[in-house]
């Protein structure tokens, strides 16, 4: 009796102990270091979590769970939750499964082939027909080489013993004798097939021997029938004409959009990170700007955002005066965000495969995926030749099988993104949610190409379904061909924000430190309107916004579109001003006027330097509210944010070549970005000084 009582209670004692939760920590490792973006999955339960930019992660789990690890390009871990609530883990790369790399249209039946063991020729007559597949031809004939042929995707070459998807393991392209860097490995794979002569592919020791290390992976050589290819880096921006000094006494007005999209600086580092010349008009400095994070004030009132104004000396003109005009949206805890009912329509075109593209994607996905509550629904949409749903509305305490439903993503085919925005947005609005978060969550790199893919058809199309009131986040991945135009006019019509994404730190910063502003809108439609003393201030110009320009009637008037602004957004805009009485090149001398008064002098506002008006929607509302702020002449000592904001906006002018300022070194920006610099907390403002000295 007693022995039987003595086990039931140890049974017991172990049920309880086992059934204990605790919060688990740890650390998750890759070779170089810490590794961010690793999903931390309970088994057998939805509880998830991703590391951290310093691969930390916490979880609840009892003793017996066994948590699962797994980052794309790694071998997935499994640890069993035992007495400690410590567990520390090393991810090993993923070298076992085959590098697939993919070759477009060689359109040829009749061939001559040479094979041995480390290289394969194959030669093209121009006789052949279109549409024949270079598979037919390499297919079964070429030793150590795979060809794989999947419905609506492309055929591929593997090469055998290659990572598919571990980091840097595509093979050496060299086209017409020139090696291309892997960055730009798509738009190769895009060669259209009727240009191709003969394609080699070589491996293992033979290709690093003769190419060296960079062919370590396996070299794929490429010529072309004219034998002169070179890469055109077919990436696409929007125009911008700088905006010049205007003269207060004829245009006192100065009135924009507010724009809280931050694509460029990312997409600008990318490119100087990369050795690449960056094109003028990817710079926007704007955006800039806004990519960093600045310490202004909570709004104390009932208005969704706080106005904060600054007014200094110009760093780099001694016959200017700097004006800052900051703008902080009220920031919410997580529980506190209203359900949302996201669609993710993403791009799994051909245009995709590339690491940086639909690998990238996945990855960045998942960090938005672990956040997501039981209230919120997720539906996912794809497209490439045609649109389809590929996940219905979802739980947002169904991870694993949102997950799933990523993971199996692969890309092929031509691009229609207007039917997949199309079909986005019809299911967006049948499960629409009152007073809650309707968004599509749009992740491509622009290259749209079928069915309605202009500007001015995008821009029609995108126009239209913001009527319904679902927001729109537009994520561009990728180079060598992203379409940033293209996606800034889906973002700025289609009552959207828009990122640039190149890596999972970047996606950390998106979808993690500013998930409520990427996905919340607190205010819609928000102008700003800037009046200037004529007093006080003789000349002004607007530091960016080229392209978010109104015409001073539009701030009055509703009907017209402007940006929008998210849970804990920050909106800086930069004024260089030219005070009355002061001499300077840029602003010419004009006739005298006849008709309208030279001296406006009024008692009451003799100490005003400017009053600046904003206008702005709650999200289901149409009429606009109206805010007032007047900044006086006091020049005030410049504040750690106005000095780095300074820097950030003087490293865009020189990115530029604005002729609005003299030769600037890189010291200067560093030494006014350093005294700048403040508490970085992220580290974002020392990443941003290490880019100005690596160029």
């Amino acid at each position: 009796m007693y022995k039987k009582l003595f086990f039931l209670l140890m049974i017991l004692g172990i049920t309880i102990v086992q059934a204990q939760e605790k919060n688990i920590t740890g650390i998750v490792y890759e070779t170089f270091g810490p590794l961010p973006g690793v999903n931390v999955l309970v088994k057998g339960t939805t509880n998830g979590v991703q590391t951290d930019f310093d691969g930390k992660y916490s979880i609840k789990a009892s003793i017996g769970d066994q948590l699962i690890f797994t980052y794309l390009g790694f071998k997935t871990a499994y640890k069993t939750v035992g007495k400690s609530s410590t567990i520390d883990v090393t991810l090993i790369e993923d070298s076992q499964s085959l590098e697939e790399v993919v070759v477009f249209g060689y359109s040829n039946s009749k061939r001559s082939y040479t094979t041995s063991s480390s290289v394969s020729s194959i030669k093209a007559s121009q006789n052949n027909a279109r549409h024949n597949k270079i598979n037919n031809a390499l297919n079964g004939r070429v030793s150590g080489v795979q060809i794989t042929n999947q419905r609506n995707t492309s055929s591929a070459i593997r090469i055998r013993g290659k990572s598919s998807i571990s980091k840097n393991k595509e093979p050496l392209y060299i086209v017409d004798g020139v090696a291309i860097k892997n960055n730009y490995n798509s738009i190769i794979k895009d060669l259209d097939k009727d240009d191709i002569q003969k394609i080699n592919v070589y491996k293992g020791h033979k290709a690093k021997k003769l190419f060296g290390h960079a062919a370590s992976n396996g070299c794929i050589v490429i010529t072309t029938k004219k034998g002169n290819y070179r890469l055109e880096n077919e990436e696409s921006y929007a125009q911008i004409h700088e905006n010049k000094f205007k003269r207060v006494q004829l245009s006192p007005l100065s009135t924009f959009s507010i724009d809280v999209d931050k694509a460029s600086y990312s997409n600008v580092r990318r490119m100087i990170n990369n050795g690449e010349k960056v094109p003028f008009d990817a710079v926007k400095i704007e955006e800039m700007i806004n990519y960093f994070d600045y310490q202004y004030p909570q709004p104390k009132d009932e208005h969704p955002f706080s106005i904060n104004t600054e007014f200094v000396e110009t760093p780099w003109n001694t016959t200017t005066k700097l004006v800052k005009i900051g703008l902080q949206g009220k920031t919410f805890e997580q529980e506190d965000l209203p359900p949302s009912n996201l669609t993710f329509l993403i791009d799994v075109s051909g245009s995709m495969g590339s690491q940086n593209k639909l690998p990238l994607l996945k990855s960045a996905f998942k960090l938005l995926v672990n956040q997501l509550r039981k209230e919120d629904k997720v539906a996912i949409v794809v497209y490439a030749g045609a649109a389809g749903v590929v996940l219905k509305p979802t739980s947002g305490n169904q991870k694993e099988k949102i997950l799933n439903a990523l993971n199996n993503l692969e890309s092929g085919g031509s691009t229609a993104g207007g039917k997949g925005i199309e079909l986005a947005y019809k299911l967006a609005e049948k499960n629409f949610k009152k007073n809650g978060n309707n968004r599509v969550i749009l992740a491509t790199d622009g290259d749209f190409n079928v069915g309605a893919s202009s500007n001015e058809n995008m821009e029609k199309l995108i126009v239209k379904k913001r009527e319904t009131g679902v927001f729109l986040s537009v994520l561009g991945f990728g180079y060598g061909n992203y379409k940033d135009s293209k996606l800034e006019i889906l973002a700025d019509k289609g009552n959207g924000n828009h990122a640039y994404i190149d890596t999972m730190q970047e996606a950390q910063k998106v979808f993690g430190q500013e998930f409520g502003g990427t996905l919340h809108t607190i205010a819609k439609d928000v102008k700003i309107q800037v009046e200037f003393n004529p007093n006080k201030v003789k000349g002004y110009r607007l530091i960016g916004y080229e392209n978010r320009l109104l015409n001073d009637e539009d701030f009055i008037d509703d009907t017209i579109d402007a940006g929008e602004l998210g849970a804990g957004h920050k909106v800086t805009a930069l004024y260089e001003v030219i005070l009355a009485g002061t001499e300077n090149e840029f602003l010419k001398e004009v006739p005298d006027l006849k008709y309208t008064a030279k001296n406006t002098k009024s008692s009451t506002n003799n100490h005003e330097l400017f009053t600046v008006k904003f206008r702005y929607k709650k999200p289901s509302e149409d009429k606009s509210i109206e805010m007032i702020h007047i900044q006086n002449d006091k020049i005030s000592k410049a504040s750690e944010d106005m000095k780095f904001a300074s820097a950030v906006a003087l490293f865009g002018l020189k990115l530029r070549k604005s002729q609005y300022i003299n030769e600037i070194k890189n010291s200067t920006i560093i030494e006014l970005a350093k005294n700048g610099r403040g508490e970085d907390v992220n580290g974002y403002r020392a990443e941003f000084i290490r880019l100005v000295k690596s160029i």
